[in-house]
């Protein structure tokens, strides 16, 4: 069985750095049974219905400005798999989910940064999802519930985002120093995944320590791939926090496993 994963994608120049994140998840890929395909739902993605690509190979989206003219240079020509992008459909319809099809959207940075980390060769066919933030927290989990299957047929369903993601807070001097409040946001955060506590999880607006500055209300979009990440494994509800760290103050490097 496959575990599904949310993983902090960072600043786009996680994609030239070698740091204590990169590193780990260059190891990350290498230590995962080898998937069949992953699934991608990509805080960068939004839309108001579920988008589910149905792509032969995508091109490299940049979008982002004013980085490292590296950054444009780098090219993920990761294949799409026509196979899963079906099961996947299947499975919307079995669940009631509404969903379109794009054949044309290339990989946003939220996937190709973290794809890139942890399948450098491009060598694992990509289906890329969007998220949508109007969606309940109930609504969204049950988006990836409803995938659970794959994880069975060696899919790894992963969310890509933040769990602390606020770009009117960062701190792009990086003096090491770590805000309190986001450390108690994600500690917070924490402990209710370690206990798989949904009831409190789909307050955290309400609920969590400085939940308006970690997930201020401008953006979510950031926040939600976690809940696509964990409902994908309701079938055996475990979390496992693999990965944390902090860059620019208060901006978040989490890996989380759920399911095993």
């Amino acid at each position: 069985m496959m575990p599904s994963l949310f993983i902090a994608h960072g600043a786009p120049l996680l994609a030239v750095e070698n740091n204590e994140y990169t590193q780990f998840l260059n190891q990350l890929g290498d230590s995962l049974p080898r998937p069949k395909a992953i699934v991608l739902f990509s805080a960068h993605w939004e839309s108001r219905v579920q988008k589910v690509s149905e792509v032969d190979e995508y091109d490299t989206i940049y979008d982002f400005g004013g980085f490292d003219p590296a950054l444009y240079t780098i090219k993920y020509p990761a294949k799409g798999s026509q196979e899963i992008s079906s099961e996947i459909m299947d499975l919307f319809r079995a669940n009631g989910i509404p969903f379109d099809i794009e054949t044309r959207r290339g990989l946003d940075h939220g996937a190709w940064v973290v794809l890139r980390l942890l399948y450098p060769n491009a060598d694992v066919p990509v289906i890329a999802m969007s998220v949508n933030p109007a969606l309940t927290p109930e609504e969204q989990y049950k988006v990836g519930k409803s995938l659970a299957a794959l994880r069975a047929k060696e899919v790894l369903i992963i969310g890509s985002g933040g769990t602390v993601h606020n770009l009117r807070a960062v701190n792009f001097a990086d003096n090491g120093q770590v805000d309190t409040w986001a450390v108690e946001f994600d500690d917070w955060l924490a402990h209710h995944l370690h206990t798989w506590d949904t009831n409190s999880l789909f307050k955290y607006d309400s609920l969590a320590p400085n939940a308006q500055y970690a997930v201020p209300p401008y953006g979510n979009e950031h926040f939600v791939p976690i809940f696509y990440a964990m409902g994908a494994a309701d079938d055996n509800k475990t979390a496992k926090l693999l990965h944390r760290s902090f860059r620019y103050g208060n901006l978040s490097h989490s890996v989380w496993q759920f399911g095993e």
